[in-house]
């Protein structure tokens, strides 16, 4: 008899979806095991060693302050902290943190390891358990009930028991790299692919695409002529993604910027053909905003320059990564291209550029939980449902293993709409449109990004972790603390008055003529900023006492300068911004309105006369919960609509009237 484990869920991988996934079941008090291939590579930056970037930090952030570990994992090993778009508005600040690629992977093991409840397992999943016909029946289909997944089945003949199951396997399913003319089956390089459990999913009816991913070549540090290049530092006050990291621990060092010349481009024209994405040997549709360097090339061909950088993989390794050239072609072009860079030409390649095809599934078979419509008890999250990146892959995570441990808890889903973060936007793409090239999260993709900023993740989120038990009493008290600071300076700038001399104080002269009016009304001036006016009423903020740590920041603390900073700016934000805000408040009604029309399970689109086939096929397909993500699906028109919603009214009246019968 096989020998078996009983946990409550499982989780397949453990990637950055894996890791959340299995931590948020855990927390929430469930018995969890997170199944990987290989322990020693649990949370592996497979790619560029950075976490964070445009609309990106954004979604770290928003994990964080649900009580996801990404964002104190990072921040534990950040060699380089850059807030981007500065100089833009703030719904568009976005974090970005350069890491140690070796201590990411063993401080995320570290933390995993001392979660209570949650057990790490080494073997490869080669089927799923599954019971047949038992689930609840639903869409319509009174008389065909939904299968279960009720387990794993490993390559050493255990099965894994368990109440619900995610998976989580990243680029792993029937993976299969290209390196210019050669090609061979692998997850990541040097790691055996997922070939079984690749066929076991697709055994379940599962609709499926072929995806295509890459990463450059990583060059020796010590061969690079450093002098060469512009350097590009870190900031000097690094902003955290954790709303709890007190201090930065690592050493921090310098990025570098470098270009391409006229022979690099001569070199990739003229080696094209031999690329595994010209060739045709590639099948995958790649990601269109990280495209490989013969993409750019090719693509772009009136651009005689193209930027790349020069970014450390750690602070104990002279590994290097190339971020912008990531290449299929033949290793020895590879070589010739890195050496047509001046400060290059004598670089060494310790690892060629590589792309790599998987295979991931439709999202639109997922409902807003990240379930398996069809399955009971299956969860997926991370690049299996097309996208791309650690990020989109950790905020899938946490969710996927809040909704398992909720399902099996017997208590309402957890989920998010478009209103209420990044998350939200993210997954109701994926269910509602879903992607044939890696899904990237960007922040013109949020209706409301002003409402959805870095700064207000916590007051969005934090209360919800609290609640999914998730958030624990010190941080939960930590954050009741900044939002009575923040509250109190947003009482004491919408009170003070600002006077001739305050406001000589804080550099705007050109302004006594405005004094009289509260600092709030000044703050909504486009040239006013918070800085300048907290220091005009330091003497005043002194006597608060919720508002004294703002008179002297610590100069030896540079953590704490950027947090008490960003609250400021926060609040300035809020002030500044109130007439945008209410607007949006507004928007965000109406769309939530659409959002609380429910579409029953029950309705039968084929018996909605005027629909056209297209509209049915689309409708089919995807099944959505509500008008407002039918009217998301591409293609589905007002009139559409509006037949669904009518159709709602007439066909719940024949099913009374049956049932009455």
């Amino acid at each position: 008899m096989a020998f078996t484990e009983q946990y409550d869920v499982v989780v397949v991988g453990a990637g950055h979806a894996g890791c959340e996934a299995a931590m948020a079941a855990a927390r929430m008090g469930l018995k969890a095991a997170l199944i990987t291939m290989n322990m020693d590579l649990i949370a592996q930056m497979s790619c560029n060693p950075a976490v964070g970037g445009v609309a990106k930090g954004h979604l770290v952030r928003e994990v964080d302050a649900l009580g996801g570990i990404m964002g104190e994992v990072a921040d534990a090993v950040g060699i380089q902290f850059r807030l981007l778009n500065t100089s833009r508005g703030p719904a568009v600040w976005s974090p970005r943190a350069q890491c140690d690629k070796a201590l990411y992977r063993v401080k995320m093991r570290e933390v995993l390891e001392a979660q209570p409840g949650l057990h790490i397992r080494q073997a490869e999943v080669v089927d799923l358990v599954i019971d047949e016909g038992t689930g609840n029946r639903e869409q319509g289909t009174e008389n065909n009930a939904r299968r279960r997944v009720l387990g794993l089945k490993l390559r050493d003949g255990r099965r894994l028991l368990a109440g619900a199951t995610i998976i989580t396997t990243g680029t792993f399913l029937n993976g299969l790299i290209h390196c210019g003319e050669e090609r061979y089956p692998a997850g990541r390089s040097g790691e055996p692919a997922s070939v079984l459990l690749g066929e076991a999913l697709r055994r379940l009816g599962l609709r499926t695409c072929r995806l295509k991913t890459g990463t450059p070549p990583r060059l020796d540090g010590r061969t690079i002529k450093w002098e060469t290049f512009e350097e590009q530092p870190g900031d000097v006050d690094p902003t955290p993604f954790s709303f709890r990291t007190k201090k930065i621990v690592q050493p921090q060092v310098s990025c570098h910027i470098a270009y391409t010349t006229p022979e690099t481009l001569r070199l990739i024209r003229e080696n094209v053909h031999r690329s595994a994405m010209y060739s045709g040997q590639i099948e995958g549709i790649g990601p269109r905003y990280c495209p490989s360097i013969e993409d750019k090339i090719v693509k772009f061909p009136d651009k005689t320059q193209h930027q790349f950088f020069l970014e450390p993989e750690g602070l104990n390794t002279h590994e290097v990564y190339v971020n912008g050239m990531s290449p299929s072609l033949p290793m020895e072009v590879q070589w010739q291209i890195v050496r047509s860079i001046p400060g290059l030409e004598e670089a060494e390649m310790l690892r060629p550029g590589y792309a790599i095809e998987y295979d991931s599934v439709d999202a639109t078979e997922l409902d807003r939980t990240l379930r398996v419509k069809s399955m009971e008890g299956l969860y997926l999250a991370g690049q299996i449902n097309g996208t791309s990146g650690y990020e989109e892959a950790a905020c899938q995570g946490i969710m996927a293993g809040i909704n398992a441990a909720l399902w099996l808890k017997g208590e309402p889903a957890f989920t998010m709409d478009r209103t209420e973060g990044y998350t939200g936007i993210l997954i109701d793409d994926l269910i509602s449109k879903g992607t044939n090239e890696p899904y990237r999260m960007f922040t013109s993709r949020a209706e409301f990004r002003l409402h959805l900023r870095i700064d207000n993740a916590d007051r969005r989120l934090t209360p919800h972790g609290r609640r999914l038990g998730l958030i624990n009493d010190a941080a939960w008290a930590e954050y009741e603390q900044k939002q009575a600071r923040m509250a109190a300076l947003e009482r004491f700038l919408v009170t003070r008055k600002a006077d001739a001399e305050g406001l000589r104080t804080a550099g705007f002269s050109e302004l006594t003529a405005t004094a009289g009016q509260t600092w709030a009304q000044m703050l909504k001036r486009p040239e006013v900023t918070i800085e300048p006016v907290l220091r005009a009423v330091r003497d005043d903020l002194a006597k608060e006492p919720l508002l004294a740590h703002l008179v002297d920041l610590p100069e030896n603390d540079p953590v704490a300068r950027a947090t008490m900073r960003n609250e400021a700016r926060a609040v300035e934000t809020e002030i500044k911004f109130a007439g945008y805000l209410d607007q949006q408040r507004k928007s965000i009604e109406k769309l939530k309105a659409a959002e609380a029309v429910s579409i029953p399970v029950w309705i039968e689109y084929s018996a909605i006369s005027g629909l056209s086939r297209e509209m049915r096929e689309k409708l089919e397909r995807v099944r959505p919960l509500t008008i407002g993500q039918a009217s998301r699906i591409p293609g589905v028109t007002p009139a559409a609509l509006s037949l669904v919603h009518v159709s709602i009214r007439l066909q719940g009246a024949r099913r009374t009237a049956a049932a009455a019968n």
